[in-house]
């Protein structure tokens, strides 16, 4: 009797159920698949945008303009510049360390860190834009600058946005960062009609660049921030 009895219990170690155990596979392999449709949307996005780029090379080759209108005596010497006036070209090297500290101080401080597009400066700017309720700050870098004022068309739209950040990465694969910060200089508006720093120089100070004092470098700078 006893014995039959303990047959009849039920095995309770084998009823257990067994918890299924997680797998990691399809969590692996569907972030895999979304990286890689995101890269192939990346690459076709690149290609799409870059078939009507700009000549990089051509137009860096166009390093000064002749102004609007140019006054001569009657022995040819120069008298008056009525219109637009773009300076001679000027080296980097032959500025002094105040006018540059001056310009990235202000325009871009991480020039000499970013790849062109400075992703930390657009969090910045946007965070300082939603602070003050409007805009305040600008996330564009000295390069994307550079690429927008010249080989861009002014309008506001993704595409150009897309289009600038091609050809500011592009730019600091190209050129040095010296040569972009010479183009930017010798090609940035500061008012009246002044286009470069050699011209603002004279116009403003009756100086050339590499004469300008501190306070003048920073004058200088806010005229373009301006």
């Amino acid at each position: 009797m006893t014995g039959s009895k303990k047959s009849k219990q039920p095995n309770t170690k084998k009823s257990k159920s067994v918890r299924p155990i997680f797998s990691v596979w399809p969590w692996l392999s569907n972030l895999f698949a979304a990286l890689v449709w995101s890269l192939i949307f990346v690459v076709l996005l690149v290609g799409y945008f870059s078939i009507d780029l700009p000549n990089v090379y051509e137009i860096v080759k166009e390093t000064s303009r002749a102004p609007t209108v140019l006054v001569k005596d009657r022995k040819g010497v120069d008298i008056a510049r009525v219109g637009e006036l773009y300076g001679d070209t000027v080296n980097i090297g032959d500025l002094t360390p105040a006018v540059i500290a001056a310009v990235l101080s202000i325009e871009d401080r991480r020039f000499y860190n970013h790849i062109g597009i400075d992703p930390i400066g657009l969090v910045r700017a946007f965070i300082a834009n939603i602070r003050a309720g409007r805009v305040v700050q600008g996330g564009s870098t000295i390069t994307q600058q550079v690429a927008k004022n010249l080989f861009l068309t002014p309008e506001r739209t993704m595409a150009r946005k897309i289009k600038e950040a091609l050809l500011a990465v592009w730019l600091e694969r190209t050129f040095s960062k010296d040569e972009i910060l010479s183009l930017y200089l010798n090609r940035v508006y500061f008012g009246s009609g002044l286009y470069g720093i050699d011209a603002a120089a004279f116009a403003y100070f009756q100086r050339k660049p590499s004469e300008l004092s501190i306070y003048q470098s920073a004058m200088i700078a806010g005229i373009v921030k301006a």
